[in-house]
Formats: C-alpha cells, sequence, structure tokens
C-alpha cells in the first residue's frame, strides 16, 4: 500500500471536509468491493502455489512416499498431507475417478 498526500488527488472542497473529521493522521480507503481481485492473483503467486502443489499431487500418484515429498519441498506433513487431499478432490471433480498411485495406507 502506497501512501499519498490527500492535497494533490483530492478536490479542495472533499479534503476539508474530510479534514472535520480527521487531520494529520492515516486513513485507509478500501477498495470498491468490485475491483477486489482474490489473494495471490495480482502477483501471481496463487497460480505458483497451484503448480506447486500439482507437483506435489503428482509425485504422490506416481507413488513418492509421503517422506520424500516433505524433504523434497521442505513443508509440514501436515501441510503434504492437506495439499494432496485438495488436489485429490480437485482431480476427481475434473477426472470422476480417483485412480492415484502412492501408498494405501496414508
Amino acid at each position: 500500500m502506497k501512501y499519498k498526500n490527500a492535497k494533490g488527488i483530492l478536490p479542495t472542497k472533499l479534503l476539508k471536509e474530510i479534514q472535520k473529521h480527521i487531520q494529520g493522521e492515516f486513513i485507509y480507503i478500501p477498495i470498491i468491493e468490485k475491483n477486489k481481485v482474490g489473494w495471490g492473483q495480482k502477483n501471481g503467486t496463487r497460480e505458483t502455489m497451484y503448480y506447486r502443489n500439482k507437483k506435489i499431487f503428482n509425485l504422490y500418484k506416481d507413488g513418492y512416499s509421503i517422506e520424500y515429498i516433505i524433504n523434497d519441498y521442505n513443508l509440514s506433513e501436515s501441510s503434504i498431507r492437506k495439499i494432496i487431499s485438495k488436489m485429490k478432490k480437485e482431480d476427481h471433480l475434473v477426472n470422476g475417478s480417483l485412480n492415484l498411485g502412492g501408498q494405501s495406507n496414508e
């Protein structure tokens, strides 16, 4: 979030009206609801995380152990399991099948 001087961007009449309520302090003006974007969409983080998670899921489907994936991605076991669970659901919705590799007891 960038700081902007209201004097340089607001009409004088509006600035004087705002000064009746607050002076010399920072205020946050929220974005219009229809202009909001989801987390990570603006800077590409969401897409990067999705592809990382897809790679993790593919490793699992290809039979790699949870322990191997933990070490490869430096994530906790619970994080890996959450990713796999989420991707299983997505895979099932897209492909209509849960033909997974991996170990049967996980």
